[in-house]
């Protein structure tokens, strides 16, 4: 068996890495996130060079990669901040629901714009009551006529603030736990719709949202695929959301063993470089096993995702395990740098801030054991 890249995968993956170190950087991401602003610079590079559209179809006007290509560029803007990393990734793979289900006049409508730079995409699942249980969401969508009447309040909706915005809403078109959901096209101006920024430690580039729907409407057409068909869709989309949260991790991880290792080696104490200790020296051994066998893992689920195959049960242990190596890095990272690693001109208090998010973000690590359970079989 064969791990390596391809010679056209190793290029694609050099040249992102180039990009991340030359047309962003560790400066652009840090200001990003002490004031709280999206990347739109960077968002706007992306859709220049195209890169928007890697998971949509040329025949949509994107690039059709597969999902290797996929989980190496995100692996690749994850280099600096899972933060950074979801400005662009949030938009993608949400926009892989209209490419999938959309009607021929809504990817002219929304893909279009999105893959020019024009408009962003949010995903809209979780509800107060109901996170880690999305079947028990309670927001609801009546036709009336021509309409769709929306009511509820939705809440952790990444991205769904920012301008020339459209949010997928997952909501209840009848009773049935799993078949009563169906997709909506929202745009964030839509009268009727009322949102809020939330004040959290993490997500603070692209930001999350609340929102309340009070009798909104939207045209009929705003249906996104079949009445009824939501809770599939939402499945074929998580698998890809997962994915590109477990390569995005990958890439902050080999960041924050870096910057450890680097710290180590420069910094001295009892006359002896911090490196030369045995506790920090097999600490950062142990991340480099746990990190080599997450990317191991990522590529495993998207070599099997790129083939066509079912592949729940690899992107949610490649999520798990990629989380839970990310965050053990970073807090390794901590602990060496001592009291610099509360600065954030260190980085390392924002990857174990993040990393720690992304332990609930896409889906608990305790919902994903479960669905590991489900595929064996338990």
């Amino acid at each position: 068996m064969d791990f390596a890249f391809t010679e056209e995968q190793q290029m694609w993956h050099d040249m992102m890495h180039s990009f991340m170190e030359k047309e962003v950087g560790r400066d652009y991401t840090r200001e990003h996130d002490q004031s709280r602003e999206f990347p739109e610079e960077l968002f706007q590079k992306a859709a220049e060079q195209g890169w928007l559209g890697l998971l949509i179809p040329e025949s949509q006007g994107g690039m059709e990669t597969d999902p290797i290509m996929f989980a190496i560029f995100c692996e690749a803007i994850g280099k600096f901040s899972l933060d950074t990393a979801a400005c662009l990734m949030t938009s993608m793979f949400t926009a892989t629901n209209i490419a999938k289900h959309g009607t021929p006049e809504q990817h002219e409508k929304y893909l279009k714009p999105f893959l020019r730079g024009e408009m962003k995409f949010s995903i809209s699942i979780s509800e107060p009551q109901s996170g880690s249980d999305a079947a028990g969401a309670r927001s609801t969508a009546k036709l009336d006529g021509d309409e769709w009447v929306l009511n509820g309040n939705k809440v952790w909706c990444s991205g769904a603030h920012l301008p020339n915005t459209t949010i997928v809403v997952l909501a209840r078109t009848s009773d049935d736990r799993y078949g009563g959901f169906s997709l909506f096209l929202v745009p964030n101006t839509t009268p009727g719709l009322e949102l809020k920024k939330m004040n959290t430690i993490v997500r603070k580039s692209l930001g999350t949202t609340e929102f309340f729907m009070d009798d909104m409407r939207i045209p009929k057409e705003n249906l996104l695929g079949e009445v009824g068909k939501g809770w599939k869709y939402i499945g074929e989309h998580l698998d890809l959301e997962r994915l590109s949260i477990a390569a995005s991790q990958v890439g902050n991880a080999r960041t924050a063993l870096d910057d450890t290792i680097r710290y180590t080696k420069d910094r001295s104490a009892f006359g002896k470089t911090l490196s030369s200790f045995q506790v920090l020296k097999h600490r950062m051994a142990d991340d480099e096993i746990n990190l080599t066998a997450a990317r191991l893992m990522v590529y495993a689920a998207a070599s099997k995702l790129a083939k066509g195959e079912k592949a729940s049960k690899d992107v949610s242990m490649a999520k798990v395990f990629c989380v839970n190596t990310l965050f053990q890095t970073a807090f390794n990272g901590m602990q060496a740098l001592g009291g610099y690693s509360q600065l954030p001109e260190y980085d390392m208090e924002r990857y174990f801030r993040e990393a720690k998010h992304g332990m609930v973000g896409g889906g608990t690590n305790e919902i994903q054991r479960g669905i590991i359970a489900k595929e064996m079989g338990l």
